[in-house]
């Protein structure tokens, strides 16, 4: 695969790592970006362990919870300006209604929204307002108590993050401080039980070759490793994160001391995980002035 200097610069952004070396990353893995985001962090020259998908795609998530039911949905639209309008903020809300009344996104496209579908009334909506849309995901929550929370909102229950937390125990003043940390922090799971095994396993494996770059002997990377998947898990869960709103305690920690059991979460945010191809202006100029 040719490497591009698009492919460099992406890498760059991604991990902070000089030129360079990330053109020796992507040389090494024939172009496969994860693979040498991993490749970096092994040898050290990754400045961020992080890596997230762009945000690419405009619209709104909104929240919208009835008793001991949640539910969140994400409406995407082509660009910020539509996400502001009034007559989309209007239909957003009343599919997060509709949501709560089924159980997926399937169920809420085929679901009545004053005699038409959602699905037919958001293709009505493209007619009127000129711009491609679309009902993405839809997540439901049940709990004992569930609160909401929106982030960068818009209006009222919706916004570019919205996060449902649901609870046993407790009380909505604490929920809400949960769920403001989960919008900032971005848990991947509620513990190390429900994390993908497919994300520690390569955590690990990123880790023993970290470690052997060290020189060490195996009997004592063995140790090492058992000490840094501690300090991943309990970076990437939410029970074992440092909260927000009191570093002293963990999340786990903080719901004890509030009488709560938290049963579960959801964060979705606008666009995550959608990538926009991006036109090249410049090859795209030199290549209709060979033509």
């Amino acid at each position: 695969m040719a490497i591009t200097a698009a492919l460099v610069k992406e890498l760059r952004d991604t991990t902070g790592a000089g030129m360079m070396d990330a053109k020796k990353a992507l040389t090494e893995t024939d172009g496969d970006m994860e693979a040498a985001v991993d490749w970096l962090r092994t040898k050290g020259l990754a400045k961020a362990a992080k890596k997230s998908g762009r945000t690419a795609a405009e619209g709104l998530v909104a929240v919208k919870v009835d008793g001991t039911v949640g539910v969140a949905v994400e409406v995407n639209a082509e660009t910020d300006f539509v996400a502001k309008n009034s007559e989309f903020q209007t239909m957003v809300a009343q599919i997060a209604d509709a949501a709560l009344s089924v159980k997926d996104v399937d169920a809420l496209k085929a679901a009545d929204l004053g005699g038409k579908t959602v699905e037919d009334t958001i293709t009505a909506k493209i007619a009127t307002i000129g711009e491609n849309m679309g009902l993405r995901r839809m997540a439901r929550l049940e709990g004992e108590t569930v609160v909401s929370y929106t982030h960068n909102a818009a209006a009222e229950g919706m916004g570019k993050i919205g996060v449902l937390v649901a609870l046993k125990g407790g009380d909505e003043a604490f929920g809400r401080q949960v769920a403001m940390h989960i919008a900032a922090v971005n848990p991947a799971s509620l513990s190390e039980a429900d994390l993908d095994p497919a994300i520690v396993e390569k955590e690990r494996q990123v880790q023993i070759e970290i470690a052997r770059e060290s020189g060490k002997p195996e009997q004592v990377i063995e140790k090492m490793i058992v000490g840094r998947m501690k300090k991943f898990l309990s970076e990437v869960t939410l029970l074992g994160q440092d909260f927000v709103v009191n570093p002293d305690l963990t999340v786990g920690k903080a719901a004890e001391e509030a009488g709560a059991e938290i049963l579960g979460f959801v964060r979705l945010e606008v666009g995550e995980g959608i990538e926009v191809e991006k036109e090249d202006f410049a090859a795209e100029v030199a290549k209709a002035a060979q033509g």
